[in-house]
């Protein structure tokens, strides 16, 4: 169902019509009422007028309605979509009309809800069997400011079947109130749970860290994605699942970013062991490479400037005190050789 735009009467002329006609209303009981009393019964016909306005003139009243900037009221009549009304201004609409908002009710957490302060009393039974008393909104706008999702964490087993928690937050809007409303049942509702749904599906594609002979973009070739390192792209594909399933509901996605990442606390810590592993390893790598370079570089100084000669025991020995002394983790206790070479 596509959204169709209410033409609306402007409210102010009517609502000064009404009260004057409330007005006008207990005029004609008073006159009624003077006439009877000088009995002169053609006073009753006034007064019946009089009295029946009185008892159903308020229902003019119920066709006055506000909209702020950034609201919206969907109303049917009867049963039947009659229009929407969405531009800010004190609007006339049929008294009979109804506002429909399936999700009035519904707070997930989320910024921007519409709130006007009107609130009802209800009495709901506790866990402990005690009576509380709850304020349940009655405001049936629906919101057309951005506002922002942000679910629980979820626990999600990456492409490695690693476990890990991850957190997004989702920014929204409604950009057509009438699939927002008849399309789904509760729009909010319904946006929370495509959310999870997409951030599973996304997140199963990827690696918590880059990981060897991975394929997250599907054209069959290994590369480097990971939740850890593309976390705009993988932002970026979360935003595009859920656009594609809340699109009947008349809701634009304008942007999904991952707040909350990490490993599940069950092996935090030995994945914590495995990168600082990975970290010693990388690291004595580079150590190593370079203090190959640097024996090669010594010998290759004494050879030029013929300092010394060494056969190849000796330069296997000077090898390797220099390799002990490069790569050692300690400092090394130098030893003075006061004698000759050999």
């Amino acid at each position: 169902m596509e959204e169709k735009v209410l033409k609306a009467r402007p409210g102010m002329p009517l609502l000064f019509l009404f009260i004057l006609l409330y007005i006008a209303a207990v005029g004609l009981i008073a006159l009624g009422g003077v006439l009877l009393f000088n009995q002169n019964y053609i006073g009753a016909l006034p007064l019946a007028i009089g009295i029946v306005w009185v008892i159903i003139g308020f229902i003019p009243f119920l066709g006055l309605k506000i909209i702020k900037p950034q609201e919206a009221l969907v109303l049917t009549l009867f049963g039947n979509y009659i229009g929407t009304l969405n531009e800010p201004g004190f609007y006339f609409v049929n008294p009979f009309s109804t506002a429909v908002n399936p999700a009035a009710n519904t707070r997930l957490g989320q910024s921007g809800d519409v709130d006007s302060g009107a609130t009802k009393s209800k009495f709901v039974i506790s866990s402990e069997g005690s009576t509380v008393q709850t304020n349940v909104p009655t405001n049936k706008k629906i919101s057309l400011k951005i506002m922002t999702l942000n679910n629980s964490k979820q626990k999600v087993n990456d492409v490695l079947g690693n476990p890990i928690e991850i957190g997004i937050a989702v920014m929204w809007r409604v950009v057509d109130t009438a699939k927002a409303v008849f399309n789904v049942d509760n729009y909010k509702e319904y946006l929370s749970l495509q959310a999870d749904s997409a951030l599973r599906n996304i997140v199963r594609i990827y690696p918590y860290d880059v990981a060897p002979g991975i394929d997250t973009t599907g054209d069959g070739e290994p590369d480097e994605g990971s939740l850890r390192g593309s976390s705009n792209l993988v932002a970026e594909r979360i935003r595009k699942e859920i656009q594609a399933k809340v699109e009947a509901a008349g809701i634009e996605i304008l942007e999904a970013r991952i707040t909350y990442l990490a490993y599940a606390p069950e092996i935090a810590a030995a994945m914590l062991q495995r990168q600082q592993a990975s970290a010693i390893v990388d690291a004595r790598m580079m150590i190593v490479d370079g203090a190959v370079g640097m024996v090669e570089m010594a010998l290759e100084k004494l050879n030029e400037n013929d300092i010394v000669e060494l056969d190849e025991e000796r330069k296997a020995a000077m090898v390797s005190n220099l390799l002990v002394v490069l790569c050692g983790n300690r400092d090394a206790q130098p030893v003075v050789n006061s004698g000759s070479l050999y």
